[in-house]
């Protein structure tokens, strides 16, 4: 049973937060921000829930699907064409929809709740909810995240689904992303600028207690990645520029912490390049678990690269979190990365695919006496003043109020 809308009166407006599911583990940053939130309401309306102990929410209303109406047929055009003709199927369409059809209950939710604006998460669920969202009529924002972005980039011309994502565009009350350049990326795709705001990863920084790193007297470094183990994160450039290292450093070891379908490949490659004693393939961790592989490392590594189907970075939720805690950052010049990331002053850049470049800063960092402490203090700092959650929801909320003052004044 869904749970009914509260009767206790609160002042504030209601948002409504649709989520396709709610909600997978790398979504962390979202459930920061429906939890988080305190000029606003928020109810979370989804298809279906996953791993609800880790992120328990209420309320919490699963969408309930719809089952399309039978089409009403013309008798007599089908008596007409069936019999008398003899044209079947007919030459044009004889039956019609009586009332319309939509795949889930949200119209009826949106109204039911009494909804002041709603929040889609994922550029894709707002294409695939538009229509329901236009039954209702109320204001709206979207927000993309990186692979939503790519889905509409790599459609050649105006095909359908462009098309579909330009009505989101044109009917959005405002159009959100994660970094600069995938801000970019939608206006290339047709958002109009003005509706394009940044919406920054909110880290909790009251979590993440930092400390400056220092060189290991014995030589034994520590890097860590965290990360989904797929194409654009750079793993096996990762892995070859610490082939070239580790003859110079034999106690260097390289922590990957997280699971996905380049397991079995990663595996494959580490045995080729005789690096079993340095790199270890942690598997999925919680948040404590991974917080102590941060506290035992001396750098976070993560060169991203642009894919073949032109997957690409907004701002890594794991990047900055390892930067809170004082870890200095290995990454590329790669999507929203040098937003977060300034090379030489809290982390290095090198080039995307170029193993041996980053070989080279890696050991810069490792010779460079003075080099990793500096670093590592800039990577705590700036992080807390440019991705901070509450600076980050407050921006959110910002959002929320434009686009229900602007609702409320075209009525």
């Amino acid at each position: 049973m869904n749970p009914a809308p509260s009767d206790k009166p609160d002042p504030r407006p209601l948002v409504a937060s649709l989520c396709g599911t709610f909600l997978k583990a790398e979504m962390q940053s979202i459930y920061r921000q429906v939890t988080s939130l305190r000029r606003h309401r928020t109810v979370v309306f989804t298809e279906k829930v996953e791993r609800r102990r880790m992120f328990p929410f209420e309320p919490l209303v699963v969408m309930e699907k719809q089952v399309r109406p039978r089409l009403r047929g013309n008798f007599l055009l089908r008596f007409w064409y069936k019999y008398l003709v003899r044209q079947w199927p007919p030459p044009r369409p004889i039956q019609r929809q009586v009332k319309p059809y939509h795949p889930y209950n949200l119209p009826a939710l949106l109204e039911q709740w009494q909804v002041d604006a709603a929040h889609v998460y994922y550029g894709h669920k707002a294409v695939k909810y538009l229509p329901m969202l236009r039954a209702w009529g109320g204001p709206f924002v979207v927000s993309f995240h990186g692979v939503d972005v790519v889905k509409y980039s790599e459609e050649e011309g105006e095909g359908e689904e462009r098309a579909s994502l330009r009505e989101v565009f044109e009917e959005a009350g405002l159009v959100l992303a994660r970094s600069k350049s995938l801000l970019e990326r939608l206006r290339q795709l047709g958002c109009p600028p003005d509706k394009l705001r940044l919406n920054r990863t909110p880290i909790p920084m009251d979590d993440l207690p930092w400390q400056v790193r220092q060189a290991p007297a014995d030589g034994a470094w520590r890097l860590v990645q965290a990360c989904r183990l797929i194409p654009k994160k750079g793993l096996f450039t990762a892995l070859e520029a610490l082939a070239m290292v580790v003859p110079e450093f034999p106690g260097l070891r390289y922590s990957i912490c997280g699971t996905g379908p380049l397991e079995n490949e990663l595996r494959t490659r580490i045995v080729e390049l005789k690096l079993e004693p340095h790199v270890h393939l942690r598997g999925w961790l919680d948040q404590a678990e991974l917080r102590r592989e941060y506290a035992d490392a001396h750098a976070f590594l993560h060169p991203s690269e642009l894919t073949g189907e032109q997957d690409q970075e907004g701002v890594p939720n794991s990047m900055l979190e390892a930067m809170a805690t004082g870890l200095p950052v290995l990454a590329t010049w790669h999507g929203g990365i040098p937003e977060a990331v300034e090379h030489e002053a809290d982390g290095l850049l090198a080039p995307e695919k170029s193993p041996r470049q980053l070989a080279e800063l890696l050991r810069r960092l490792l010779r460079e006496p003075g080099l990793l402490p500096r670093l590592s203090q800039n990577a705590a700092l700036s992080v807390r003043a440019n991705y901070g959650l509450r600076s980050a929801v407050e921006a959110l909320e910002d959002c929320y109020e434009t686009v229900i003052r602007r609702h409320s004044a075209e009525k």
